[in-house]
Formats: structure tokens, C-alpha cells, sequence
């Protein structure tokens, strides 16, 4: 999961959680708005988690290279 996954998620959740009034008997919209909040929030943490480690591990600079 990307970090604009992850976006996209809290995104639609906050819209189903805060703008969407439709009374679905079988189905909370309010609840599969924050579930999918949720989701968006550890898809962001873990898209920067992996962003960090990826660049980590390109190496340092130049000066750090045995040549």
C-alpha cells in the first residue's frame, strides 16, 4: 500500500463517516467510514516507513564509498 493509497482511503472514509446520510438497514456507513480511516492512516505510516528504509538503503554519499 502507497502512501496515495492510503490517501485515497482516509479520504473516502472521512466522506462516508462525516457526508453521507443514508440509512442502510443492514450496514453502518458511519463505522465503514472510520474502519476506512483507519486503514488510511496505517497505509500513510506504513508507505513512509518503506519510503525511509528504501532510501536508507541506496547508501550514503560519496564521500562514505570506498573508492
Amino acid at each position: 500500500m502507497t502512501i496515495g493509497t492510503g490517501i485515497a482511503l482516509f479520504v473516502i472514509g472521512a466522506i462516508l463517516a462525516f457526508a453521507v446520510h443514508v440509512q442502510i438497514p443492514w450496514i453502518d456507513l458511519n463505522m465503514v467510514g472510520y474502519i476506512l480511516m483507519a486503514a488510511g492512516v496505517l497505509g500513510i505510516i506504513i508507505g513512509v516507513i518503506m519510503l525511509i528504509v528504501r532510501r536508507g538503503r541506496r547508501g550514503g554519499s560519496v564521500d562514505d564509498q570506498v573508492l
